[in-house]
C-alpha cells in the first residue's frame, strides 16, 4: 500500500484529503508544520507522495520543498497553495515539485495526481 503524507496546517483539509485518499486505498500520514514534516521524513518511513501546503506556521516559502527534495529524492511532492502566484507555482516546479495545484482543488483531480505521481 503506497503512503501519502499530507502537510497542511488546516486540520479540516488534512482530514478530508486523508479520508478520500484512504478510500482510494492509500496509507495516509499527516503533519501540520514543517518541523513535523521533517520528523516524518527522517523516520525512514517509505513515503511515496507528499502533498505539501506552501504556507505553514513555520515555513512560508519553497525552502521546505527544496529541503524535502534533498532528504527524500525519490518521493514525489505535490505543492498545494491558496496563496501562490503563477510565478510561485512555476518556481515550485523548477525546484522539484512533481505538480503544483491551487486551492481549492477537486478531490477527484487530486486523487488522479497522486495516482500519476505513484506511477511516475
Amino acid at each position: 500500500m503506497a503512503s501519502v503524507l499530507i502537510v497542511d496546517d488546516e486540520e479540516l483539509i488534512r482530514w478530508s484529503v486523508g479520508q478520500s485518499l484512504q478510500d482510494a486505498g492509500y496509507q495516509v500520514m499527516e503533519a501540520a508544520t514543517a518541523r513535523e514534516t521533517l520528523e516524518r521524513v527522517n523516520t525512514g518511513q517509505d513515503i511515496c507522495v507528499i502533498l505539501l501546503d506552501l504556507k505553514l506556521p513555520d515555513s512560508s516559502d519553497l525552502g521546505l520543498l527544496r529541503r524535502l527534495r534533498i532528504l527524500a529524492p525519490r518521493c514525489r511532492i505535490i505543492l498545494m497553495t491558496a496563496h501562490g502566484s503563477i510565478e510561485t507555482l512555476d518556481e515550485a516546479l523548477r525546484a522539484g515539485a512533481f505538480r503544483a495545484v491551487g486551492k481549492p482543488f477537486d478531490m477527484d483531480d487530486m486523487i488522479g495526481l497522486v495516482n500519476e505521481a505513484i506511477a511516475a
